[in-house]
């Protein structure tokens, strides 16, 4: 990193989407120790309205924001990255993961395995997980694996692919919330009652309403249930935990993405300055969740 006081961690980043300019942009700017390097996009135009707004350069090639960061943040679909985060590891920067980590488990593996052998640092933008009310939910569960008498749900209902800034995007409109979504609800009730270890049953009601029973691996039984294409606003959300852990419900919104962004950059940059690879959603944690995400796919299609 370079000098300034405190140390700078120079990010940039790839893609111009709602969470690009909505949340990666304005969270780097705003951060601390952290500096919006400069922006590339396949189109050039939304590189440059973004520059203009928070700071840095519009770069006209993958390899030129390479050669003047530290780190990458993605704002694009999974098949992208899956590509372009092989090359920023390979050139040794930290990352800023979306989910999924990549369009295929093949593909995942792929990217989970270059970033280990970098030996960089990785996050994963699982939003929940950076909110004061989700991570004070699951501090009040016993912690460890909950044995057979416990049950958890999680839902997401929403219909954000009938309309506004989501709508156009192409992968989320083929694979609907289980890749949107899926990885939020898995992780939290992963984290909720010990690692699911199967996939008991999935059922997809076309167009986009997923139910998925998890196995746990203490024994516990949990169920997703989540669309993207239902008529309800605003967005149902709740996580639950039923048996001899008590009775645990989470029924509050994500706040504000850019202030759990916050959080994740607080962290993120932290671990850079440290030299510390082993962030609780790094890509590992990523590629748990994308194999679980796999094992639905395929008991769907069984």
């Amino acid at each position: 990193m370079h000098d300034g006081g405190v140390d700078q961690l120079r990010i940039g980043l790839i893609g111009a989407g709602p969470w690009g300019r909505g949340v990666h942009a304005p969270g780097i700017a705003g951060h601390p120790r952290a500096t919006l390097a400069g922006v590339w996009t396949r189109r050039p135009e939304p590189a440059r309205e973004i520059v203009a707004e928070h700071g840095g350069v519009a770069f006209d090639s993958v390899e030129a924001l390479l050669d003047a960061v530290d780190a990458v943040a993605f704002a694009v679909p999974p098949q992208v990255q899956g590509e372009l985060a092989l090359r920023a590891a390979a050139a040794g920067r930290h990352l800023v993961l979306d989910k999924p980590l990549a369009d295929s488990l093949p593909a995942a593996e792929e990217v989970a395995a270059a970033i280990s052998a970098a030996a960089v640092c990785s996050t994963t933008m699982l939003t929940m997980r950076f909110d004061p009310a989700v991570r004070a939910w699951l501090a009040g569960l016993p912690g460890g694996s909950a044995g057979p008498d416990t049950v958890g749900s999680a839902r997401w209902l929403s219909g954000a692919l009938l309309g506004g800034p989501y709508a156009a995007s192409a992968w989320r409109a083929e694979r609907g919330a289980l890749l949107d979504i899926g990885p939020h609800m898995i992780d939290l009730l992963d984290a909720a009652l010990g690692e699911v270890t199967g996939i008991d049953w999935a059922h997809l009601d076309e167009p986009d309403l997923w139910r998925i029973g998890l196995l746990h691996d203490g024994g516990a039984r949990s169920t997703v249930t989540m669309s993207l294409q239902l008529p309800v606003e605003p967005t149902e959300v709740e996580v639950t935990a039923f048996g001899s852990i008590g009775r645990h419900v989470l029924a509050t919104r994500p706040m504000d993405p850019v202030a759990c962004y916050g959080v994740l950059l607080d962290e993120f940059t932290a671990a850079v300055r440290d030299g510390r690879t082993d962030l609780p959603q790094n890509a590992d944690r990523a590629l748990h969740l994308q194999r679980l995400l796999d094992a639905v796919q395929h008991t769907i299609s069984a």
